[in-house]
């Protein structure tokens, strides 16, 4: 089984940072993109960003310039940074992976649990 885990999340007033954290352990032959998305209240999940193995990012227009995804890959993990962050940057925000378990079998895609995020003052 392949567990997310992320961490890093709370409260924090408008202009503030955080840095959320995701794991990935388990049976994992390797991990192709990672990502970021999230979901606020009576809103569908959007994508925040994305990250491939070899480091290649790409971020939602609402976040560039604020937040930036990078990732170890010797840690199997995956971190978002968020500056100046905004009221309506509140929502949970959940990790994504997509999983290869075994090297003959597609790779598969896992989230966490999701973290909340809440920007007020």
């Amino acid at each position: 089984q392949v567990q997310l885990v992320e961490s890093g999340g709370g409260l924090v007033q408008p202009g503030g940072s955080l840095r959320l954290s995701c794991a990935a352990s388990g049976s994992i032959f390797s991990i192709n993109t990672m990502g970021w998305y999230r979901q606020a209240p009576g809103k569908q999940r959007e994508v925040v960003g994305t990250i491939t193995r070899q480091g290649r990012s790409n971020s939602a227009d609402s976040v560039k310039g604020r937040f930036t995804i990078s990732r170890d890959n010797a840690k199997n993990t995956v971190y978002l940074q968020m500056n100046s962050l905004k009221p309506e940057d509140t929502a949970v925000y959940y990790c994504n992976a997509e999983v290869v378990v075994k090297f003959w079998e597609d790779p598969k895609d896992y989230w966490g649990q999701g973290t909340q995020v809440t920007v007020s003052s």
